[in-house]
């Protein structure tokens, strides 16, 4: 079957083939493994009380996402990916955040979620993981506040 769709701009129409049956272009897997730490930070070039010495207790998630599944029937062993997340944050647990010099005096939770993602792929690629799969990592620092570093074109829009 052909499903015409309009390109924005362009003055032609693509055509997609989609196999008899299907029910959609395409189809992911998702997964998502957590784990907690508790530290403390202040935001240097923040004006406000956050720049005043205070604690979260963080929550950490990570997503792993793709298109097909391995040996097994699973995209990524939850315990594979687990492990490597525990790993990552244990680092940061009972720790005073402004230390750690990659994130230059103002360890924001979006900073710190860039930071878990890029030290998350390389001890997946270390464990012999497909670190490609890694596709999000989400920073709780309260139940209600969150910020989430992607890999490029993942994001929601």
């Amino acid at each position: 079957m052909q499903v015409p769709q309009s390109v924005p701009g362009a003055n032609s129409t693509v055509s997609l083939t989609v196999p008899p049956g299907a029910r959609y272009l395409s189809t992911m897997y998702s997964l998502r493994v957590e784990a907690e730490f508790a530290a403390a930070h202040s935001l240097t070039h923040f004006h406000g009380k956050c720049e005043r010495l205070h604690g979260h207790n963080y929550r950490v998630r990570a997503w792993a996402r793709g298109s097909s599944l391995g040996e097994g029937g699973m995209l990524l062993d939850f315990g594979i990916l687990k492990s490597a997340l525990r790993e990552v944050v244990g680092i940061f647990d009972h720790s005073y955040l402004n230390d750690e010099s990659a994130f230059a005096g103002d360890p924001s939770a979006e900073r710190i979620a860039r930071l878990v993602f890029e030290r998350l792929e390389a001890k997946l690629s270390e464990a012999g993981a497909d670190s490609s799969l890694l596709n999000a990592v989400e920073v709780y620092e309260t139940p209600t506040s969150m910020a989430r570093w992607e890999r490029d074109g993942s994001a929601l829009r």
